[in-house]
Formats: C-alpha cells, sequence, structure tokens
C-alpha cells in the first residue's frame, strides 16, 4: 500500500508531500490544476521514461519519493531478497532527474537501474489511464489481462520454460543440419585425406629424428674417418698422443706439490682433466664401434622423408606440422560422426520438448477458458449496471498450435461485445461509440483489478464520457473495489467523488513570478463544498449542497 508520496520540484509543483490510507481515494480539482501531476510523479519513481522539462523552472533536479508498506506483499519481499535490497516493513522508491536530463533511481536507497525500478513498481502499482480503452483494443494485453486475473504466474512460468528448452533444441537441430549440409561434401575427401594419412602413420616426433638419422647415414665414411683420427690423436697413436701427454704433465706437478703445496689446485684441476678426457676417449671408442655403413637403410630413411615431404606439400603445410594436421582432419571427420548422432537424439530431443510444451500450453488454454466464463457473466452484468441493458461481453480462447508457438502459450484472446438487441458479437476494438467503449473499458478494469494482486489501483479519469446514473454506478463500483484495496481515483464526476473513504482537493496558485499546484485532504464539510462545486460550477446553492450531501457516502 502507497502510504507517502513526496514531491519537490516537478513540473508546477514546489513542494508536495501526501500521506495516503487504505480504501478509495477520490481527487478532484479545478480545470488546469493539475489533478494528474501527482500520478504522473509517481509514475516516475516507479520507473517511467522522463526528461528535463519535468524539472520545475529555475530548479536544478526534481525529487520524487514514493513509500509503501509491504509486510503483507511475499511477492514484494521475496522480489527485494531475489536483488539483494534491503527487506524490512516498509520499502522507499526514489528517482531523481536533472535539469540536464540525468536520471538516478533508488530503492531503499540503494542506486538501481531503471528497469528496477520498472519491475518492482509493477508489483506495487497498477494505473489505469483515460485511455486505457486503447490498450485495451490490442489482442496481447486482453490475453494479459486474463492471466493477471486468473493468477497465472505458475502455468506461465512452465509453459515459458518448456517453451525456451524446445526453442533451444530446436534451434540446435536446425545447425547441425546446416553444418552438416555443408560438410557433407567435405566427407568424402576428408576420409580419403585421413586413409592416406593413417597409411602413412607419421608419428609426432618421427620427421625430426628421421632428419637426424639421414645426416648421420649420409656422413658414414666421414665419421668413421674423422673418429678413428680423434682416437689416434686422444690415445690410440703411439707417440705423443694427448693422455699420455697429459699424465706426464701430471705427474710433473704432482712431484712440484711435493716443493710447494700451493701448487695443489693445480694438481687436482689436471687430474679432473685426466679423468674428463679419459671417459671422451672411452666414449668415442663405443660411438665408433658401433657406427656402421648401411646404404640400404639411408635408402629407406630417404625414400620415407620424401613421402612425407610430398604429403606435406599436398596439404600446404610443413613436414613436421603434418602429424598435427592429420589428427586435426581425424577429429573433423568424428565431429562430423558425433554430429550425425546428435541429430539422431536431438529429434527425439524436439519431439519431446515440444509434446511438453503443448501439454503445459494446453492446461493453460484450459484455464485461460474457465477464467474467462467467470469474467464473461461479471463484466455483462457490470454492463447492465452501467446503462448498457441490451450489452454483451465474452472472452473467447482460441487454441490454435498450428499458428506457431510462443512463451505465453498457444492461445489467440479476444474480447467481444454486443451493445444492442440482435446485434452480433464483434471485437472490442470495432465497438464504434466512445462513451460505450469507455464504459466497458472501465467494467473491465474494475472488475479485473479485483483479481490482480496489485496492492494500490489509481485509476485516472476513467470515468470520461460517463455522466448521470451511470457516474453514481461507477462510483459504487471504485468504492467497492476500495473496500479490499487501495484504490485512488481521478475524477471530475461529483457521483464518483462522492464514494472516496478520503478526498483530495487539487489547487493551482499564480502571481506574477510563478505557478504552484498544491493538494489538500478535505474535511467533511470541505467536502460538500467540492461536490457541490462538481455538481453547479462555482456558484453553490442550497440545492447544490442538498445534492452533495446525497452523493456524500459516509
Amino acid at each position: 500500500m502507497l502510504l507517502q508520496l513526496t514531491i519537490s520540484n516537478f513540473a508546477i509543483v514546489s513542494f508536495l508531500e501526501l500521506d495516503l490510507r487504505a480504501g478509495m481515494t477520490s481527487i478532484t480539482g479545478e480545470t488546469g490544476a493539475g489533478k494528474s501531476i501527482a500520478i504522473d510523479a509517481l509514475a516516475l519513481a516507479l520507473g517511467e521514461r522522463g526528461d528535463s522539462d519535468s524539472v520545475r523552472p529555475g530548479a536544478d533536479k526534481a525529487d520524487i519519493s514514493a513509500r509503501f508498506r509491504i509486510d503483507k506483499l511475499p511477492r514484494v519481499k521475496a522480489w527485494l531478497n531475489e536483488q539483494e535490497l534491503d527487506e524490512q516493513d516498509e520499502c522507499i522508491l526514489r528517482r531523481t532527474l536533472t535539469r540536464e536530463g540525468r536520471s538516478r533511481g533508488y530503492i531503499n536507497g540503494m542506486p538501481v537501474p531503471l528497469t528496477q525500478l520498472k519491475a518492482l513498481g509493477a508489483l506495487l502499482i497498477n494505473i489505469h489511464g483515460q485511455h486505457a480503452h486503447h490498450a485495451l483494443q490490442k489482442s496481447d494485453f486482453q490475453r494479459g489481462l486474463l492471466d493477471a486475473y486468473a493468477g497465472h504466474h505458475q502455468l506461465l512460468q512452465k509453459s515459458s520454460k518448456h517453451y525456451q528448452l524446445w526453442r533451444q533444441l530446436s534451434n540446435e537441430r536446425k545447425q547441425l543440419k546446416l553444418e552438416q549440409a555443408q560438410w557433407q561434401a567435405q566427407r568424402q575427401l576428408l576420409e580419403y585425406q585421413v586413409a592416406e594419412l593413417d597409411e602413412l602413420a607419421l608419428s609426432e616426433d618421427e620427421f625430426p629424428e628421421l632428419e637426424a638419422e639421414h645426416a648421420r647415414l649420409a656422413n658414414g665414411a666421414e665419421l668413421l674417418s674423422d673418429c678413428q683420427l680423434a682416437l689416434n690423436i686422444l690415445g690410440d697413436g703411439d707417440d705423443n698422443n694427448a693422455l699420455q701427454q697429459l699424465r706426464q704433465g701430471l705427474k710433473v706437478v704432482t712431484d712440484l706439490c711435493q716443493m710447494d703445496s700451493l701448487l695443489t689446485p693445480v694438481q687436482e684441476m689436471l687430474e679432473s682433466s685426466l679423468i674428463q678426457l679419459e671417459e671422451g676417449h672411452i666414449e668415442l671408442s663405443r660411438y665408433l664401434d658401433r657406427l656402421e655403413l648401411d646404404p640400404e637403410r639411408l635408402f629407406e630413411v630417404e625414400a620415407r622423408m620424401t613421402k612425407v615431404m610430398e604429403l606435406a606439400r599436398k596439404h600446404h603445410v610443413q613436414p613436421v606440422e603434418l602429424s598435427q594436421f592429420h589428427q586435426q582432419i581425424k577429429n573433423q571427420l568424428t565431429d562430423m560422426d558425433n554430429n550425425d548422432h546428435r541429430l539422431e537424439a536431438l529429434d527425439e530431443e524436439v519431439d519431446l520438448a515440444k509434446a511438453q510444451f503443448l501439454q503445459a500450453a494446453e492446461r493453460l488454454s484450459h484455464s485461460r477458458q474457465r477464467y474467462a466464463q467467470s469474467l464473461n457473466s461479471q463484466i455483462t452484468q457490470s454492463l447492465h449496471q452501467l446503462s448498457m441493458e441490451h450489452g454483451r461481453f465474452e472472452i473467447t480462447v482460441t487454441a490454435d498450435n498450428s499458428a506457431g508457438f510462443s512463451p505465453l502459450g498457444i492461445d489467440k484472446v479476444d474480447f467481444l461485445v454486443s451493445t444492442n438487441p440482435g446485434q452480433p458479437m464483434s471485437p472490442l476494438a470495432k465497438v464504434a461509440s466512445g462513451g460505450e467503449l469507455s464504459r466497458i473499458s472501465l467494467a473491465i478494469q474494475v472488475i479485473t483489478a479485483q483479481k490482480v494482486e496489485t496492492p494500490t489501483l489509481i485509476f485516472d479519469e476513467v470515468d470520461v464520457g460517463v455522466s448521470g446514473p451511470t457516474a453514481a454506478v461507477v462510483g459504487k463500483l471504485l468504492r467497492q473495489l476500495g473496500d479490499s484495496t487501495q484504490v485512488l481515483v481521478i475524477t471530475h464526476l461529483p457521483q464518483v467523488a462522492g464514494n472516496g473513504h478520503q478526498h483530495y482537493f487539487v489547487s493551482k496558485d499564480s502571481d506574477k513570478h510563478e505557478t504552484q499546484t498544491r493538494m489538500q485532504e478535505l474535511d467533511t464539510n470541505s467536502r460538500l463544498q467540492e461536490l457541490a462545486r462538481l455538481l453547479g460550477g462555482d456558484k453553490i446553492t442550497a440545492n447544490t449542497l442538498a445534492n452533495a450531501q446525497e452523493l456524500l457516502v459516509s
């Protein structure tokens, strides 16, 4: 429930603070006084779009705050918890708008994007404008109104969940089929390439090893002669080989150490060098023992390298990359095979998801039809009360799964009406009389609002085109609605205003420098004066006061 609305520097309002209560609140005022300004400001606090023109001339920014009581609103409290916003028994929505056009929103003092303000606002207030009948003529709006009246939140969630899954799986299947068609032309080539490379069976590091072996085999004779020469120099030669000379030098230094211990490090280094030289000589000798000239193996290595390089050129890769390329195209073939299997599985998954969606959509459709029947009789009865004695109202719910699926199900919802005897039922959009359309719209809004979970309802001059006894019925309907929820009604009709549990009057004060709009709550005597003014204009007589007394519902 809206407890308080505070407006600062908005339009022609300098400062305004309204304390609101439960029940029906009537708001009236002089023509041009700005009866709807408070509602426009409230809409900004609820996340509607605004511009810098809304800022009061001479002010830097407009500031609007709306305080709500939410202790009995579990959906609102749950939403605040989901968004990790402070959740208490009261909630404050605030909006600022600067002269430069910058806008900021706050929930319980925390900065939030306008989308969050709007989402929370939709759970707190439902505003019915005087042009609401234009929206009521659209099929999507009609379906949404029926769903809100029926409380189809969970059914819509299930329908949407199964629709999204069906759509996701269908898109995946479509994409795989497209890829399959594109790949089909490549499959034969890939299979040939893979078979050719499978036959080659090149391992990952094989080509560098082949290059190393080829270098060794191709230079075998030179390796043999040079190794023997090196062995002779190191130790196999008869005279003056390196090992003999190093041993002799080490012996001399060892003798010198007996005379001067400072040469000991030199002795140690020479001993280490001798060990290294001996080990090198041994390893080189072993290498020479293993080294053989093998022309046949050289031919095999050259043939293998030639085959690798030919296939590498064919596939436009380096020889060292051929093994990796082989694995890549094998993976492509595997992916194609996997996609074939996935497509077979997807056919079953899509059919199952479609069946689950249709089951949820049909359950939603049956519920819509049931609640449509309930609304038909209530709104028809309300039309009779609104001086449309022969009016008939009917909601048709047409389930048509051939027209395409949507998250909202498979139904087309239409509001039909007949206003005269013998007249066929026609879409609401084709009702000719503006006055009739206003009354039909009002009947629909009042009846459906009784079931919608929004705790505060605002009717902004929805009684345009209504007068006389009909206006009295409108007033009674709105007061009846106010007995179960908070209702704010902006009206110019005394028959409506007199039904309010409380009454606010909007006035406009002007001087040479500025214009201001004010709102004040009326006591009983002031209400009688205001109702008399609405009845007879500025000249209030005993008769108009008496009539006002009759209209004022205590």
